[in-house]
């Protein structure tokens, strides 16, 4: 049974959901061989090819000499390639290999059976409504972060 809406448990509620949504895709992602770090390594260099190293890490949130262990177990199973950056030899790009293709489409068909599984129950109007406030909780940390940092608010 669920827990009264208590706007104090809002941070759990989203680490639940994390926590919850990553082990059920881990354990429908399984027969694929990955990790879901591989697989949001895969997925946002995907979304940026040509990233770097360093700015996969900052996107992931992870300390570049683990993403680049992940990027490592990549590249040796073929998913993905290091190309030299033509204007600074002391990076690597991020790109896929061709044969990073099939899986992309068979992850991405994974995921999106858990979201519509996950959702089944949730009306659209009040999905929307979730995900209306969602984003503007996110803005709104994004904004303490970057002021945190002594960056200005009024940057996007």
């Amino acid at each position: 049974m669920s827990e009264p809406c208590n706007p104090a448990s809002l941070g759990y509620l989203i680490a639940d959901l994390s926590r919850l949504y990553g082990r059920v895709f881990d354990r429908r992602a399984a027969h694929l061989g990955l990790t879901r770090v591989q697989w949001r390594a895969l997925k946002r260099i995907h979304q940026n090819e040509g990233l770097t190293q360093a700015a996969l890490a900052d996107v992931m949130d992870m300390e570049p000499i683990a993403v680049g262990r992940v990027v490592d177990r990549l590249q040796k199973a073929g998913f993905v390639e290091r190309r030299n950056d033509p204007a600074d030899r002391r990076c690597w790009r991020l790109h896929l290999s061709p044969q990073s293709n099939e899986l992309m489409d068979l992850i991405e068909g994974v995921a999106t059976g858990l979201r519509e599984d996950s959702l089944a129950e949730v009306e659209p109007g009040e999905l929307q409504t979730t995900l209306k406030v969602l984003s503007q909780i996110r803005e709104t940390l994004s904004q303490l972060d970057r002021a945190s940092r002594g960056e200005s608010s009024l940057r996007k």
